[in-house]
C-alpha cells in the first residue's frame, strides 16, 4: 500500500479542522457572546424607553427566546441545500407580496401585512433574507466579475421585491431589500463603471422620482430633513425632540430611567425607532459609543466569518448580511440624529419589534452555518 492509498482510505475527519462541541451545533461561541450581550444591553435601554413597562420588556425577551431557536435551526441548515433552492424561496416571498396588494391587512394608511389563522406578519421581513441568497446563489453560479446580462437579471431580481414593497407604501424597507440585494452584487465585483454609471442614472432620476414616485407624507419627511424647524409641532417635532434628548445627555448622561424628553412622553416612538435617543440622554456619548462598539465587533466577526469561507455562495451570503446590518444601524443613526430622513427602520437588537428581530436572527443563523461549514482539503495524489 503506498502512501497516498493509505491517505485516501483515511476518513474525512481528520482533513478537518478540529472538531468540537460548538462546530458540532453549528454555533461561533464568539458572535452568540457578542449577541448575547447586545441583546442584554437592548433589554435595559427598551426597559427605561418604555416608561418602565414591562409589557414591551417580556414581549421582547419572547421574540428574543424564539430568536435564538430560530438561529440555531437556521444554522444546522446544509448551505449547498440553501442554494439549491434559493429561487423557491425568493419565489414564495414575492407571490406573498403580491397576496399583500390584494388581501393585505391595512393600518395607519399603509397595506404591509397578511393575516394567516390569527396571526399577522409582513411578507417583505422575509425579502430581507430571501433576496440576498437569492442573488448570491444566482451569481456564484456565474463568471466573477458579472458580466452585463448577468448584472441586468440581478437588478430585476433586486427590484421586483423592491417595486411590489414601495406599493404597500414602505419605502424605508424597500430601501433596505434594494440595498441588500445590490451589496451582493458589489461584493461579486461589480466594476467602476457601473457603479458610476448608476449613481448618474439616479441623479437623472431624481426630478421625476420626486414629482411623481413619492407620496405626498415621504416629500413631507425629505423637506422637514431640510428643515425641521418648518413645522415644529407638526412633521418637525420627532427630530426635533430626538435631537434635544440626544443633546442634553451630554458625555456621561443623566443617569437610567432619569431621561426627562423620554419619560415625560416628549419623544415619540421611543421604544422603537427613537430609541437611541433614549439610550443618548441616559446613558450620554459613552453609552452610545459602548453600543457601537458592540455593533462594530459583531460587524467585524461577520466580515470574518465572510472572508474565511471558501465558497463563492458562502462569502456573497455573509458578506451581504452584514453590510445589510450596517445599514441598518447606519439608517437608524443617521435619521435619529437629523442626518438622514425618517423612514421607520428600527435600531437592530434594541428597538422593540418582532418580526423584523426574527428575520435578524435568522440572517445570524446563516452567519453561523457559513462560519462552520465544513472545509475539507482535497489532495491530488
Amino acid at each position: 500500500m503506498t502512501a497516498g492509498d493509505f491517505l485516501r482510505r483515511m476518513p474525512d475527519a481528520d482533513f478537518r479542522r478540529p472538531t468540537n462541541l460548538w462546530r458540532r451545533l453549528h454555533i461561533d461561541p464568539t458572535l452568540l457572546m457578542l449577541l448575547m450581550l447586545l441583546t442584554g444591553f437592548g433589554l435595559v435601554v427598551l426597559y427605561s424607553a418604555s416608561g418602565t413597562d414591562t409589557h414591551y420588556v417580556k414581549r421582547q425577551m419572547v421574540f428574543f427566546g424564539l430568536g435564538y431557536v430560530g438561529m440555531f435551526i437556521v444554522a444546522q441548515v446544509n448551505l449547498q441545500f440553501l442554494e439549491r433552492w434559493a429561487w423557491w424561496f425568493y419565489i414564495g416571498g414575492v407571490v406573498l407580496l403580491v397576496c399583500v396588494l390584494f388581501f393585505g391587512v391595512g393600518a395607519k394608511g399603509a397595506q404591509r401585512w397578511l393575516s394567516l389563522g390569527g396571526f399577522r406578519f409582513q411578507p417583505s421581513e422575509i425579502m430581507k433574507v430571501a433576496t440576498p441568497i437569492m442573488i448570491a446563489a444566482y451569481l456564484c453560479r456565474r463568471a466573477i466579475p458579472p458580466r452585463f446580462k448577468h448584472i441586468v437579471v440581478t437588478l430585476v431580481l433586486v427590484f421586483v421585491p423592491t417595486i411590489l414593497i414601495m406599493r404597500q407604501p414602505d419605502l424605508g424597507t424597500s430601501l433596505l431589500i434594494a440595498m441588500s440585494g445590490l451589496i451582493v452584487l458589489f461584493l461579486a465585483g461589480l466594476g467602476w463603471r457601473y457603479i458610476f454609471g448608476a449613481l448618474g442614472i439616479v441623479l437623472a432620476s431624481a426630478w421625476p422620482m420626486w414629482r411623481f414616485g413619492l407620496h405626498e407624507y415621504q416629500r413631507t419627511r425629505i423637506l422637514t430633513l431640510l428643515d425641521p424647524e418648518a413645522d415644529k409641532l407638526g412633521s418637525g417635532w420627532n427630530i426635533i425632540q430626538s435631537k434635544t434628548a440626544i443633546g442634553s445627555g451630554g458625555v456621561h448622561g443623566k443617569g437610567w430611567l432619569n431621561g426627562t424628553q423620554s419619560q415625560l412622553d416628549f419623544l415619540p416612538e421611543s421604544h422603537t425607532d427613537f430609541i437611541i435617543a433614549v439610550l443618548a440622554e441616559e446613558f450620554g456619548l459613552v453609552g452610545v459609543l459602548a453600543l457601537i462598539g458592540l455593533y462594530v465587533l459583531i460587524l467585524g466577526r461577520g466580515l470574518l466569518i465572510a472572508v474565511s469561507s471558501q465558497q463563492t455562495f458562502s462569502r456573497l451570503l455573509a458578506g451581504s448580511i452584514t453590510f445589510t446590518l450596517f445599514v441598518f444601524i447606519f439608517v437608524n443613526i443617521g435619521m435619529v440624529a437629523g442626518l438622514l430622513p425618517v423612514v421607520g427602520v428600527p435600531l437592530p437588537f434594541v428597538s422593540h419589534g418582532g418580526t423584523s428581530l426574527l428575520t435578524l436572527m435568522v440572517g445570524f443563523g446563516l452567519l453561523m452555518a457559513v462560519s462552520t461549514e465544513r472545509k475539507r482539503i482535497n489532495l491530488n495524489l
